[in-house]
């Protein structure tokens, strides 16, 4: 089984390549963490998809010391990796998305199963033991995809520092994954029932704490990729769309294939919290947290010594 990372961000909220900051004592990263619990569940392999004028930093800092004890392999996401008949317009400088990401990295996942996550996400060892569980029976049929997605429960993903977007899961009484509704400006608040809210249409509406959102993780097989290359299409020969900032997006791919019925996604579940870097100040909420469970005995003082 195979961990797709997607870390070909530009970081450019957070001020530098947040993917390689520190955030223990020991110098391990958030990618540590993710890629130490990948090799707890069962996981093999990682793939970084990255730009490619980060490979020396990513190489001489996480993928020196991660060999030996999981095959890593590079991917490299660059603009103009585009599919037959397409171009980069004169201006753009922004990353084509999460589709494009992943369909960049088509030719090194080859026909392993895998699992896509965020790089600067952290969360917890229970999400890859569900999804590796799932993958162990998964496979491309060529037919319809059968995939799966861990969401978390809201108030475990809210941020100290501001509001956050979420998208919020809507599921079938089969359990399967129906609609995500993207939710703006949510913000804890205690002095409600609903222990959250949202800013929407100039009044805060109450949302429902306990509520299961996407963070972005995974599982898929490889007959998701010419959905991918559609997907990118669709977006930037789109006369509606920015051809200088729209982005193709893997949730909007794999949501064009449930509305086709082309593929079907179980919605697991996490009950864990989920820590994630978008702007500096998160960072010491993130070290806290993932040091407590340090302190705790989840993870060992220094994860590869």
């Amino acid at each position: 089984m195979t961990l797709v990372v997607l870390a070909a961000g530009m970081g450019s909220r957070y001020g530098g390549l947040k993917q390689i900051d520190p955030i223990t004592k020991h110098g391990n990263f958030i990618i540590d963490f993710s890629v130490y619990d990948a090799i707890k569940a069962g996981f093999d392999r990682v793939v970084f998809i990255i730009k490619p004028e980060n490979e020396k930093d990513f190489e001489e800092t996480i993928g020196a010391r991660l060999r030996g004890k999981i095959k890593v392999e590079y991917a490299y996401q660059t603009l103009d990796d585009l599919p037959a008949g397409l171009s980069v317009p004169d201006g753009r400088t922004k990353p084509w998305g999460t589709s494009h990401a992943l369909l960049c990295a088509e030719s090194v996942v080859g026909d392993d199963v895998f699992a896509v996550i965020n790089a600067d996400d952290f969360y917890g060892r229970e999400m890859y033991i569900k999804i590796a569980e799932f993958l162990k029976g998964a496979k491309a049929t060529g037919n319809k995809g059968h995939y799966c997605m861990v969401g978390y429960v809201l108030k475990n993903t809210m941020s100290p520092n501001g509001t956050v977007t979420r998208g919020i899961c809507k599921t079938n009484d089969e359990g399967k994954l129906t609609s995500i509704v993207e939710t703006f400006k949510l913000r804890p608040n205690s002095d409600i029932p609903e222990g959250a809210e949202s800013f929407e249409n100039d009044v805060w509406v109450p949302i429902d704490e306990n509520s299961i959102v996407s963070m972005n993780c995974w599982g898929l097989t490889k007959d998701v990729f010419p959905e991918l290359r559609a997907n990118v299409v669709s977006t930037l020969t789109d006369p509606n769309r920015d051809p200088l900032k729209c982005e193709a997006l893997l949730p909007t791919a794999i949501f064009d294939m449930i509305k086709a019925d082309k593929c079907e996604v179980d919605m697991l579940t996490s009950d864990a919290h989920w820590y994630g870097v978008t702007v500096r100040e998160d960072k010491p909420t993130v070290a806290a947290g993932i040091n407590a469970l340090v302190e705790a005995g989840v993870y060992p003082d220094d994860l590869w010594a």
